[in-house]
């Protein structure tokens, strides 16, 4: 193979990388976690997302009752598969009218088989396996009720905590169908009050509960609203309008009537059709995702994909290739893309040999409907029409004489230059590999810019280069980081470990380090599963104890929890962008904000690395005490029988992810 075609491969090493210490680890922030993070990876047995399989157990429509407001009309906050970030939305988010402590009722008879209690993802949750094998689970709770709220509270004194998780037996805790099992809350990750409801199955495949027929208590005859639709070209030879980059259009129509891109696109080459598009219920406000999605073109079936259950969690992060990942992060706009990515494992498209990708070609006409629906069966179509034009160069028309500026991207597997220029014929633009250099040719001019397109996949250059330039631009992509198996990198500043699933395609690496400052891609590339991140530092750190990566996003800092080998930091991360050696010297704050009849609260916070425990005795013995993550506080329950009375002195202990620690004393 030629030298402009090999890899850097003295910054690449090939070889395999035991990846022990990346499975199951997760990085520690400041922030949020993703629902039920802890869950580990079962296999599947079935595919109950699969459109082209049934769901594993048939389920009579009556079987499950509604856990909130049984009998009564109610609202959905959420439906299943909604596009959330870094997940799919496992079930169902049920209205509890803006507050909390609503009954929380048994869907159907079974026993309690797990229950959780946390300040972030779903808070406190509880797990009720049915006898046909499906488990439902109910998040974001505020109480628990029955004997099993009095177990955990006795095993909380006993371990001295109240984060907890705990597991039962079939008969320990059994349940009817329509008893009161919890009260609703707005704990965790949840943005307001709300029960959140899931039916999973025996491999914890998220099930959509409304596929069996709906409940009575949600009425839905609203259809889909279409915002916008797409075309991006996929392949080097493709183009949408004349460009190689993606199109945006936003149809005419109503819901139910259906839509219409009022004119004709033209198109040449492979291209994929993204949508943004939401539905409703019936008087509801909020924007709910879709449940179905069918792309028929000249009459005949081309995509499918349905939202019957998700495979969790080794499933759910697949919405970052369902979406335009890149387009989310840099618009704010969440685009379904109608098509299956290579290396998108989901079980929920029925597509064929092109997995939804077009092939359009000159002459041609591709009469494009799409058909979108909710699981109550309300449609909307969206009609498109392509025609196929072969891509022509065409020339500048401006007179005007500038001096000639070079910018690039990198779209998939093809980088883009971009050369404002006004030469009546554009010239070359010449890619440098060591000695060895190749030319481009210019792919199409609009206006004063001339586009050229080249793909990566031949080799990466170190430079690019155009007349006029005052010197060669260098490129950024030092390595080509392949989905699908091991790879570490290495320089003499930092070792990026990525593991099979690390990437959701081939990444072309960007990574520099200037002044403590550390790049890693950046945060418009999804990570799939965790790499490990090896920080060198230029000179040694005094106090390393308390001395971890931080994630810098503007002005906020994100916690790495990792651990120091020597002089060298590592840790592992699901997240691209910049990073930075922070010591935190600041023990956490914390004061009685109230004490009385209803028990005690305090206030607490932490400025950088985040509270890691906390601890409250009272005549020196244990009292529990609630963590909420959104207000910052801690407080006592009304309802705790077993711990000492809140009288007499008192000291609250704080330590932070760093190993600061605050004792704050006082009378009760």
């Amino acid at each position: 193979m030629p030298d402009f075609l090999t890899s850097r491969s003295h910054r690449l090493l090939g070889v395999a990388l035991p990846f022990l210490l990346l499975m199951g680890l997760r990085p520690s922030s400041c922030g949020g976690q993703e629902p039920d993070s802890t869950e580990k990876p079962k296999p599947a047995a079935t595919a109950p997302g699969a459109v082209d399989a049934p769901t594993a157990v048939a389920v009579a429509k009556d079987y499950f009752l509604l856990p909130i407001k049984p009998g009564q009309q109610n609202f959905l906050a959420a439906s299943m598969g909604e596009l959330r970030p870094n997940h799919f939305h496992g079930g169902l988010d049920i209205k509890t009218d803006g507050r909390v402590d609503l009954p929380v009722y048994a869907a159907a008879d079974g026993y309690i088989s797990r229950l959780k209690q946390s300040s972030f993802g779903y808070g406190n949750v509880l797990y009720i396996t049915h006898p046909n094998g499906l488990t439902t689970v109910y998040g974001h709770l505020n109480h628990f009720r029955g004997p099993v709220a009095d177990e955990l509270r006795r095993q909380q004194y006993q371990k001295q905590t109240y984060e907890l998780e705990l597991f039962f037996q079939p008969g320990q805790f059994a349940v009817k169908r329509g008893e009161v099992v919890a009260l609703s809350g707005n704990t965790g990750g949840s943005a307001g009050p709300h029960l959140h409801w899931e039916v999973r199955d025996a491999q914890d495949n998220q099930l959509n509960p409304l596929q069996w027929g709906g409940f009575s208590e949600i009425q839905d005859h609203v259809s889909p609203t279409v915002v916008a639709a797409a075309v991006e070209p996929l392949s080097i030879d493709a183009r949408v309008q004349g460009r190689f980059e993606k199109r945006l259009f936003t149809p005419t129509g109503t819901p139910g009537a259906g839509y219409t891109v009022p004119d004709t696109i033209p198109a040449f080459g492979t291209v994929g059709l993204l949508l943004q598009a939401f539905d409703r219920f019936d008087q509801a406000w909020n924007k709910n995702g879709l449940y179905r999605v069918a792309v028929s073109v000249n009459g005949q079936p081309f995509y499918f994909h349905v939202i019957n259950g998700v495979g969790f969690p080794t499933e759910t992060r697949e919405v970052n290739q369902h979406i335009d990942y890149e387009y989310l992060m840099t618009s704010r706009r969440t685009l379904e893309k109608l098509w299956v990515d290579d290396g998108n494992q989901m079980r929920i498209y029925k597509t064929g040999p092109g997995k939804g990708k077009l092939r359009v070609e000159a002459g041609k006409v591709y009469d494009v409907v799409m058909r979108l629906e909710d699981a109550y069966g309300n449609a909307t179509p969206l009609h498109l029409v392509l025609r196929g034009q072969e891509p022509e160069y065409w020339q500048t028309r401006s007179a005007a004489v500038r001096k000639p500026t070079l910018r690039y991207d990198v779209l998939r597997n093809i980088l883009r230059v971009t050369v404002d220029d006004t030469s009546r014929q554009a010239p070359n633009v010449t890619l440098t590999r060591g000695s060895r250099q190749r030319q481009l040719r210019p792919s199409y001019t609009d206006q004063s810019r001339t586009v050229y397109l080249y793909d990566l996949r031949a080799g990466l250059p170190d430079s690019i280069n155009f007349p006029g330039l005052r010197r060669p631009q260098v490129f950024d992509r030092v390595a080509a980081i392949p989905a699908g198996q091991e790879q570490l990198f290495a320089t003499p500043y930092i070792n990026l470990a990525f593991g099979p699933r690390t990437t959701y395609d081939t990444l072309y690496l960007q990574t520099t380090y200037k002044d403590g400052l550390w790049r890693v891609q950046s945060a418009v590339t999804p990570v799939q599963e965790a790499m490990r991140v090896t920080l060198k530092p230029e000179t040694p750190v005094a106090d390393k104890a308390r001395t971890a990566a931080c994630l810098i996003r503007g002005n906020a800092r994100i916690w790495q929890s990792g651990q120091w080998d020597g002089e060298q930091f590592s840790f592992n991360t699901r997240i691209f962008g910049q990073f930075k050696l922070v010591t935190d010297k600041t023990p956490p704050s914390g004061r009685l904000v109230s004490k009385g009849a209803a028990g005690v609260v305090f206030k607490v916070g932490d400025d950088l690395s985040g509270l890691a425990s906390y601890r409250l005795e009272v005549n020196g013995q244990f009292r529990m005490l609630r963590f909420e993550h959104k207000n910052s506080t801690l407080f006592s329950e009304r309802d705790d029988k077993l711990g000492p009375p809140l009288r007499g002195p008192a000291t609250l202990t704080l330590r932070d992810m760093a190993g600061n620690e605050k004792v704050i004393s006082m009378t009760l």
